[in-house]
């Protein structure tokens, strides 16, 4: 059992390794952008990825929001189950994230959207109905890539297919995005 462990974190570390740096710089930059614009960021993901997606915003939220000049506008799309459960069942699972969307967004307002597949169909239509919405988007997705990845504004690729280790390389990069706000005073102001 422990060689297995060892060889798990080991390919953890390589999967943390595959992180482009200056693409999660880019997205510091672009809520930067949406601090000082007082921008909406949304958040979405299925499963692991849309715990991700609640954490992140608490995280950026809170934490982040504590230490900036403003705080941040942000909300996670799958934290209202019943809204979920409605537009599910009235429409498609399909629509959840696209149909609050409509309601939400606007132009300049950001999408994150968080997939290790990258092809979940109902993230993909939240992209869509972003871009008609005039939104940026940004995706976290893994080696497959997928359509989230090919069409999004900004794509990290976590170069893996397995799901663990791509949620938790996802997760990281959420920490360093908010852990920027919280430790750099010159994103803290202004």
């Amino acid at each position: 059992m422990e060689s297995y462990i060892q060889n798990y974190f080991e390919k953890q570390m390589r999967t943390l390794a595959s992180i482009p740096a200056d693409k999660v710089a880019e997205i510091i930059e672009k809520f930067k952008e949406a601090l000082s614009s007082d921008r909406q960021i949304f958040v979405i993901g299925n499963g692991g990825s849309a715990a991700n997606a609640s954490h992140f915003i608490t995280d950026l939220g809170k934490g982040s929001s504590d230490k900036t000049y403003r705080r941040f506008r942000c909300s996670s799309l799958n934290d209202n189950v019943s809204w979920m459960t409605a537009l599910g069942n009235d429409y498609s699972y399909e629509d959840v994230f696209a149909r609050q969307l409509i309601n939400y967004g606007r132009p300049g307002d950001i999408l994150f959207s968080m997939s290790v597949s990258g092809d979940s169909p109902n993230l993909v239509k939240a992209l869509q109905t972003a871009k008609e919405l005039g939104m940026y988007s940004i995706s976290l997705v893994g080696g497959k890539v997928g359509a989230l990845g090919r069409n999004s504004d900004l794509s990290v690729v976590v170069d893996d297919l397995h799901y663990g280790r791509v949620e938790d390389a996802h997760m990281g990069i959420c920490h360093a995005v908010c852990y920027a706000f919280m430790e750099n005073e010159a994103l803290q102001k202004a």
